[in-house]
């Protein structure tokens, strides 16, 4: 009888911390569109699971969206949703068709996101954009968002760092040996993080959009660091 109870004792105390251990969020892919939309075709992760947590990233997700798909100065946006952003987008097309109905130019925009890292402490994730609306190319654009696991509110890049003096110097490392020929660059001596830093399996990772540090044609510039090398300076560690 004692040993049954035991064995008993055993099975929950396991079966306690194999549920502790669990994410407390999950993720699925959603196609979000309107009725009448057929210029935008948006696929992003939702998160799942708890409620306070998986509301604050989905919120995060959702602006970075309407952000993109906004035309005009992106502190005026007025869409709620990203459903409205959608309509939004496709009145304005029918608005400029109306001033320049001779126009041969059709909108489009094509939004994906991903979650490229989660462990217990950290998720990141990655969105990807690229919205047409006219001149002599669309604009790509990425955008990497970190979120406490716990909390689900997202990292500004400086609370990654518990030293970003010597990241800095880590990170210019790396840059150099990216970048062969810094005559592309608009300030070839100055080195700057870039915008987005996200994590990866592979390590922590930094890329800089166009027109961030250089022309279109260059293109997007990105380079990994490993977490052997990374940790030292990271809050929220890569290595697992």
């Amino acid at each position: 009888m004692i040993k049954n109870k035991l064995i008993s004792l055993i099975f929950c105390f396991i079966l306690f911390n194999s549920c502790e251990d669990e994410a407390k969020i999950s993720f699925v892919e959603v196609n979000i569109t309107t009725e009448n939309n057929d210029s935008i075709e948006i696929n992003i992760p939702e998160a799942i699971g708890d409620m306070t947590i998986a509301e604050a990233i989905n919120s995060e997700i959702n602006h970075t969206i309407m952000s993109e798909l906004h035309i005009g100065d992106s502190e005026n946006i007025t869409s709620t949703t990203v459903e409205e952003s959608i309509d939004t987008f496709n009145q304005e097309y029918k608005n400029f068709m109306k001033d320049f109905p001779d126009s041969a130019q059709v909108w489009d925009a094509e939004i994906d996101g991903e979650v490229i890292y989660q462990s217990n402490e950290i998720i990141s994730v990655s969105i990807t954009s690229y919205v047409n609306t006219g001149g002599a190319h669309g604009i790509f654009h990425m955008s990497f968002l970190n979120f406490n696991a716990e909390t689900g509110k997202r990292i500004p890049n400086g609370n990654l760092f518990n030293d970003i003096t010597a990241f800095n110097k880590l990170a210019k490392t790396y840059f150099d040996t990216t970048i062969k020929d810094k005559s592309t660059l608009f300030e070839k001596d100055n080195f700057t993080l870039p915008v987005n830093i996200g994590y990866t399996e592979e390590g922590l990772i930094l890329a800089y959009n166009v027109y961030e540090i250089a022309p279109y044609s260059t293109g997007l510039i990105d380079f990994t660091i490993p977490y052997n090398e990374a940790d030292d300076y990271l809050v929220f560690k890569g290595s697992r």
